[in-house]
């Protein structure tokens, strides 16, 4: 199943790139051309650097390689996402464009024939057509046609090229290369503010979540929600600074991390995730587990996080002085290893009285939540979608995409993300760091 499942990717893959040669390169330089040789080749190497990207980490392949084909690659899908999309677009366009120019030329006046000429060491003339050709002698041998006026014409001593240049030809060149040239335009401008919106850093979100159960000593606690920072071969130190530097000008009581904090191995990410040692909390800082972890050894992890000062909660619960509980269980991609969620461990003997906070990397397990009574979930995984339209597409897998939603007597929060997978690019869903403060209905 896998296997037919990598073909039919590679194949889609392919035929995507072969449409986009067609339409960027075949149809606008000329054949054989050197412009048309070196595109064929970059259209060939960049799906070969983005499977490069894709699978070296999980090949193993050394760090410096997934650094130096991550950029490249990544970056490429998503040129590609934002190309194939405009492309489609300028079909539409296209004859429209092809109408209108043949309307303009036929309302113009006639004009004389466009000719293209190159210059020559000694030109030849070409003679004047006469009526009628002359009758030639008994056993005179066949002459030669006499060329046209704007044909090609040869000699030893050099050629004339007059070439009238037809005008379904030249229209049809120009709108390709308007198309094509717009739709590489549009791809390469929403790529660049995208990965722009990414290196910047995520901003801060501020939403107050009222709570039932929640004591008046604990209205207005603030709770900074981080999720999928993705450290990898693209996104490093800077990164997780910039992110340190954001919730602790936050000032919150608590800070939650939860899930997909690398894309690799300890051994080459340890420098990257150093300043999260730096997180500062009233209450501390805290971690769960999300599926990228169980990619890149996830017990390895927790045990690097619970160095770097963050408290690892694996199906536990523990008491918040403020008057409510905290719980947090493995993602769901544990169960792969024998670990997942446990939320009788997490939640089952406890006092159902006291309002519950619960750190889960996945939304999907909103109705295990409900089943326990957990009066909020705080979650990431979605991205948000991350490249318009992938929203659409995590709405068939997740619950809730992105904000907040209530299901029955819990609310969901969910947040976009501070990083970015694959590709470091975000349209239409911005990376964010949400500081959620919980409201006591008693004060």
């Amino acid at each position: 199943m896998i296997a037919f499942f990598l073909v039919v990717v590679l194949a889609l893959l392919a035929l995507v790139h072969w449409y986009v040669w067609r339409r960027l390169v075949r149809d606008v330089t000329a054949p054989r051309g050197l412009a048309r040789r070196i595109a064929t080749g970059v259209v060939i190497a960049l799906p070969l650097l983005s499977v490069a990207a894709l699978a070296s980490g999980r090949a193993g392949a050394p760090f410096l390689f997934q650094q130096v084909v991550a950029w490249p690659g990544f970056l490429w899908l998503a040129v590609l996402l934002y190309l194939v999309l405009a492309l489609a677009v300028g079909e539409a366009v296209r004859p429209l464009l092809s109408r209108w120019l043949a309307r303009r030329a036929a309302a113009a006046p006639a004009a004389a024939p466009v000719t293209v000429t190159a210059p020559v060491t000694a030109p030849v003339p070409v003679p004047e057509r006469t009526a009628e050709p002359e009758p030639k002698a008994e056993g005179e041998p066949e002459a030669k046609a006499e060329p046209e006026a704007g044909a090609v014409v040869e000699s030893k001593a050099g050629a004339v090229v007059e070439r009238p240049v037809a005008p379904e030809v030249s229209r049809r060149l120009f709108v390709a290369r308007v198309v094509g040239g717009a739709a590489a335009a549009a791809a390469a401008g929403t790529v660049a503010n995208g990965a722009y919106g990414v290196l910047r850093g995520p901003k801060v979100k501020r939403v107050t979540v009222p709570l039932a159960k929640l004591p008046r000593a604990a209205h207005g606690y603030r709770i900074a929600v981080v999720s999928d920072i993705h450290l990898g071969p693209i996104l490093g130190r800077a990164h997780s600074q910039r992110i340190v530097d954001a919730i602790n000008a936050t000032q919150p009581d608590l800070i939650a991390v939860v899930g997909d904090l690398v894309d690799g191995t300890v051994e080459n990410l340890g420098p990257a995730a150093e300043p999260l040692a730096r997180l500062r909390a009233r209450h501390g800082s805290f971690f769960v587990t999300g599926n990228h972890e169980y990619f890149s050894g996830a017990d390895a992890w927790v045990d690097h996080v619970r160095e770097l000062g963050m408290r690892p909660l694996r199906n536990e619960r523990l008491e918040i002085p403020a008057g409510f509980d905290l719980a947090g269980v493995d993602d769901v991609a544990g169960e792969s290893e024998g670990q997942g969620p446990d939320f009788a461990r997490a939640l089952g003997d406890r006092d159902r009285s006291r309002a519950a906070v619960l750190l889960a990397h996945q939304p999907v397990v909103i109705d295990d939540a409900v089943a326990h009574g957990v009066d909020l979930q705080l979650s990431g995984h979605t991205h948000g979608g991350q490249l318009w339209p992938g929203n659409l597409l995590a709405e068939l897998a997740n619950p809730t995409v992105a904000g907040l939603e209530r299901y029955g007597d819990t609310q969901l929060y969910v947040s976009r993300g501070a990083g970015a997978w694959g590709p470091p690019v975000r349209v239409g869903a911005p990376s964010d760091i949400t500081v959620v403060q919980l409201a006591s209905k008693q004060a």
